[in-house]
């Protein structure tokens, strides 16, 4: 894929411009005999020191950092819970679960989000490693929570990988996904659409909910006109 940075905040791929957020997983060399990750070309350690400047990813603004608690608010247990935050950047979604009681575990490929995620939560019930998403390394662990965002769509075989998520959940646990369309309308389209993140889902979950996101622009600190929704999915 060919395109430029802009300013760390978008990479624009084939005429589509999508999040950093996006990108960053986008342009990870997957392979057919692979759901492992790579960045042969960006630094991803690098892109962490202006990650956040992107108003979704550091939650700098308080209005846009309310609208992501109070999506997680609907979207988490009411009790402390164990979370996984797959693809977890610096920590801004973690911090939030961790606000409302929940004990967190990150997983991100570059070492340097998971060093400010660290920093982010620093004194918290949090735990961040380094590890791809697709395949956490977090042993025998299973969690009441996974929260992933941005990454599912990157992935040759997103059916292989819900399963393996589906199998980190305990009894009773719930999948989040945060996806979406980019560039629709356009010759180059790249993301996962909802109805195909649900008919994967059939197979696993007793209860799939799909949440439009494209019509709240205070999660993104401006109007978006592309496909964005969340799926939630328990057993």
């Amino acid at each position: 894929m060919g395109g430029g940075l802009l300013i760390g905040a978008a990479l624009s791929v084939a005429a589509v411009t999508i999040p950093l957020s996006v990108a960053r997983v986008t342009l990870g060399g997957m392979t057919n005999e692979s759901d492992h990750a790579t960045a042969p070309g960006i630094d991803w350690d690098a892109e962490a020191v202006a990650f956040d400047d992107e108003p979704d990813h550091g939650l700098r603004d308080p209005e846009v950092r309310a609208a992501w608690d109070a999506r997680l608010g609907t979207w988490l247990p009411d009790r402390p819970s164990d979370v996984l935050d797959l693809g977890c950047g610096t920590g801004s979604l973690s911090l939030l679960a961790s606000e409302r009681g929940h004990h967190v575990t990150g997983v991100d490929l570059s070492p340097a989000m998971v060093e400010r995620a660290r920093a982010k939560l620093a004194g918290r019930d949090a735990v961040f490693l380094v590890g791809d998403a697709a395949a956490p390394p977090v042993g025998e662990q299973r969690y009441d929570v996974v929260l992933v965002r941005h990454v599912l769509w990157t992935l040759p075989d997103p059916a292989r990988v819900l399963r393996h998520w589906w199998s980190l959940l305990r009894p009773g646990g719930r999948l989040v996904l945060v996806e979406g369309v980019w560039g629709m309308g356009t010759v180059s389209p790249v993301g996962i659409a909802a109805d195909r993140v649900t008919a994967l889902l059939e197979s696993l979950a007793g209860h799939v909910r799909v949440e439009p996101l494209s019509d709240d622009p205070l999660l993104w600190g401006r109007e978006v006109e592309d496909e964005r929704y969340a799926v939630l999915a328990t057993g």
